[in-house]
Parts: structure tokens; C-alpha cells; sequence
């Protein structure tokens, strides 16, 4: 009896295509990846290929971590196992349509590599499986967009991006009149490449986007969300943009966000919505939020994971700066939605546009999970206006070496994540707040270099 194939390798055979893109998230939810030649891909979709365990060594500027245990010099940086995952493959249109596929990292007897964030989410996702639940979650990103190229930013030296459009409209269809070509191709091309957007606008700042990417099961969607991100850049240097992503590139300008939509579902409906309820909010629905609400600094380094994440969280501004939630209040940390059994849901506010899509929405579901587990229940009642009712909550810290302690003590994150990952994860949050001490900033020398 012939083996059956693949419908993603029938395809490709079937084009004849001569190299297949691949690609897999490290630490920091940029992709790392490559093209192999069509034999080499057929041998790794059934066995898998080597792919350097650096990927998970070090930083977004590939400086090594000096700190790490699982990887790192001390080990001789060999390969990781990567498994292709064949259920991913696209089209990339804006690459003559090359066949692609999301990878991750397992260990030689085909366990979960313990710091791949594909497989941290996967390893959550299956908690949340043995209480009879999938998880749908939905990914809307803020991000600004600059007219520059890698070349043209480095000879700025970090200063002064141009930004695409000036001043501040949002929802403007002036704006995305003026920029047509690159606003169809992100709506057409992404949604050729299954990346689905639902809604594409304007947002409030010079040259600033947000997308809304389709709901979908869980893991679905941090592929959607970890795509999108690499997936805007590209076609955005067709056009000479540089979209970023960075939490917050302006002091005076609002932040860039990272919101994400959850439910939970029994395989038919949705579990969060309860018509009886004054508030059509299940009694799974309270539990799950209460566990957010306790939760959200005890994950904060996977919400808020660089400097930069904390210049966001500023009063006065969008981004929630406490553990509040509110019945659609866009100014609490978690927003309930509220509305018929397809919409009602949680939208997790306080993650920036600089999340690693995987580890935000394993660290919100992990969070969820455990107070659906412990039975947990709303204790405090929820907001109105801004932070009305939340006088006496404490806010966020203001840095990530603190959360990064609070992350690195909690005996939550390490029942649900487990302690390698912890270790590790924390680990590299403590390279990243190095790194910035040892660094000089222009408003250091703008305020001493003359006057001191």
C-alpha cells in the first residue's frame, strides 16, 4: 500500500519547484531562516535538518549571550534538530512565489526543545487541551513606517527617521490614498500569503499603521502574527518604507501596541459568552480573566521583553500601566467584549508591537489557563474611564531588570512554562538590560556633554 503524501509535498513536486524558504522564530520573534535546494527539502520534510543552535544564543543583533545554559560557547554552538512543520506551507507572493514553510526545534528523541517559543506555545496550547479547550486568539499590530532602507538609517546613525506621512490622522482615508500601492499591497499580498487582514488603517501618529489579522486557532495565529511582522518589511522595501515595530520610537508620540483577542472554545461554541449573565460573561470567562489579572507580572518580560518595551508604558497615554480590566474600556490592561456567542472575547491590551507573537500568547494563555485550573475569581470589580475604581492597584514597573526578577522568581511561570525555558528566557531579558547599561544615548550627551 503506497504511503499517502503530503498535500503541501504533492504541490511542490507537482510544480516542480528547484528551492523551497524556510524559517524558524528564535528568541526575540524575528525569523531566522534560509533556502534549500528542492532534494535537501525533501529529505528535511521527513527527517528534519540541522539548523545552528545559536539561533537561541543570542540577541536581535546576533551578539552571543555569556549567560545562557542551553546554548552557548561553552557548548560549541552546534545543530539543533529543526522540524518543518508541512501544515504551514504558503506562497510567498512578493518572492516569485516560492514555496514556504515555519519550522521549530526539537531535541534527538523528537521531544519539545525546551526554549523554541513555537514549542512553548504548543506545550501550553496542550494544557489548555486536557481541560476539554482550543484556544482561538486574534493579533492586532500598531507599527510606524518610515521612508529609509538599511542604508539609509545607518548612515543616519539611529537619528531622525523620516516618517512616511507627518502629523497625526487617524482612520484617514487621505492617507492611505497617498500611499496606495503599499497599503493594497499589504491587504492583497498578505492575503495570498494566508496572512489574512481584517482590517487595515490610519492609526494616530506620523506614518502609523494598524492591521488587524484574522481570528483563528491559537497557534495558527502566532504564525499569522510572526509572519506578518517579517512579511510587512519586505514588501514595505519594495516601496522604499521601513515599517517598525518598536514599542515606542518617539517620546512624544503614542506607542506602538501588540493587542490580542482570546477565547476558548469546546470544539462548538464559544465558552466565554453566557446569556444568562448580567454581564453575558461565563463563569470559565471570570476565571480565565482572573488569572490575567493575578498573572500579568509574573510574565511581564514576555508582554514588555525590551528597554524600549516600559518607554510605552507611560501615564497619560494608551497603553494600560495596571493590572485592570473593564467592560470595553480601552483603557484597562484587559478589555471584555461582550456582544453574542461569536464575539464575546478578551482583548489583552498591555503587550507592545515588539512581543515575540508566540511567547505573548503562550505567557496570556499559560496566565488564563491557570486561573481556569485553580478556579480563580474576579476580586476586583472592573474600571471605568481610566483607572476609575484602580486607585489603590499598583502600576507596572518601569524597567525590565525589575519584572524580569518578579518573571525569574514566579512559581507560575515555571509550573506552566517549566524551569529551563524560565531560566533561559530570563537569562537573555538580563543580557538585554546589560547591554542598554553599557551603552551611551544621545540624551546623555545632549544633557552632560557641554555642561558637566
Amino acid at each position: 500500500m503506497a504511503t499517502k503524501v503530503h498535500p503541501a509535498l504533492a504541490a511542490i513536486r507537482k510544480r516542480g519547484a528547484s528551492k523551497v524558504k524556510v524559517a524558524c522564530s528564535d528568541i526575540d520573534g524575528v525569523l531566522r531562516g534560509k533556502y534549500l535546494h528542492k532534494d535537501k527539502f525533501e529529505g528535511a520534510a521527513d527527517n528534519g535538518f540541522g539548523f545552528c543552535d545559536v539561533v537561541f544564543g543570542w540577541d536581535s543583533s546576533d551578539q552571543c549571550y555569556d549567560n545562557t545554559q542551553v546554548t552557548g560557547w561553552q557548548h560549541g554552538f552546534p545543530d539543533a534538530l529543526a522540524r518543518l512543520d508541512l501544515n504551514t506551507h504558503r506562497n510567498v507572493p512578493w518572492d516569485g512565489g516560492v514555496d514556504f514553510f515555519l519550522g521549530e526545534f526539537i531535541n534527538a528523541d523528537g521531544s519539545p526543545y525546551p526554549v523554541c517559543p513555537r514549542q512553548t506555545l504548543k506545550r501550553v496550547l496542550k494544557r489548555a487541551e486536557k481541560l476539554g479547550f482550543q484556544v482561538f486568539t486574534g493579533m492586532e499590530y500598531e507599527w510606524f513606517n518610515f521612508l529609509e532602507t538599511p542604508q539609509s538609517w545607518a548612515a543616519k546613525e539611529g537619528v531622525n527617521p523620516q516618517t512616511l506621512t507627518p502629523g497625526m490622522f487617524g482612520y484617514s482615508l487621505l492617507r492611505v490614498n497617498q500611499n496606495r500601492e503599499f497599503f493594497n499591497a499589504l491587504m492583497d499580498e498578505m492575503l495570498a500569503f494566508r496572512v489574512p487582514i481584517e482590517g487595515l488603517h490610519t492609526e494616530t501618529g506620523p506614518g502609523v499603521y494598524e492591521a488587524a489579522l484574522g481570528f483563528s486557532e491559537a497557534l495558527e495565529q502566532a504564525d499569522r502574527s510572526v509572519l506578518f511582522k517579517t512579511g510587512a518589511k519586505e514588501i514595505g522595501s519594495r516601496f522604499g518604507i521601513m515599517p517598525s515595530f518598536m514599542a515606542k520610537w518617539n517620546a512624544k508620540l503614542p506607542g506602538c501596541s501588540g493587542h490580542i483577542h482570546q477565547s476558548l472554545s469546546d470544539g462548538k461554541t464559544n465558552q466565554f459568552y453566557d446569556a444568562k449573565s448580567p454581564r453575558k460573561m461565563s463563569k470559565l470567562f471570570e476565571s480565565y480573566l482572573a488569572g490575567q489579572v493575578l498573572c500579568l507580572m509574573e510574565f511581564a518580560p514576555m508582554f514588555w521583553p525590551t528597554i524600549n518595551s516600559y518607554k510605552r508604558l507611560v501615564d497619560g497615554f494608551w497603553a494600560p500601566v495596571k493590572p485592570t480590566w473593564g467592560i470595553d474600556n480601552r483603557t484597562a490592561s484587559f478589555r471584555v467584549i461582550t456582544g453574542g456567542v461569536k464575539s464575546t472575547r478578551l482583548e489583552t491590551r498591555c503587550p507592545g508591537a515588539d512581543v515575540n507573537p508566540y511567547l505573548a500568547m503562550a505567557a496570556l494563555i499559560a496566565a488564563g489557563i491557570y486561573g481556569v485550573e485553580k478556579g480563580l475569581k474576579l476580586t476586583a470589580p472592573p474600571i471605568t474611564g481610566t483607572n476609575q475604581g484602580a486607585e489603590h492597584i499598583p502600576r507596572a514597573p518601569r524597567t525590565l531588570h525589575e519584572t524580569n526578577q518578579i518573571f525569574q522568581r514566579s512559581k507560575i511561570a515555571r509550573e506552566m512554562l517549566g524551569d529551563t525555558f524560565v531560566d533561559h528566557y530570563a537569562a537573555t531579558r538580563d543580557w538585554e538590560y546589560r547591554q542598554w547599561l553599557d551603552g551611551v544615548t544621545d540624551w546623555e550627551l545632549k544633557r552632560y556633554l557641554e555642561i558637566i
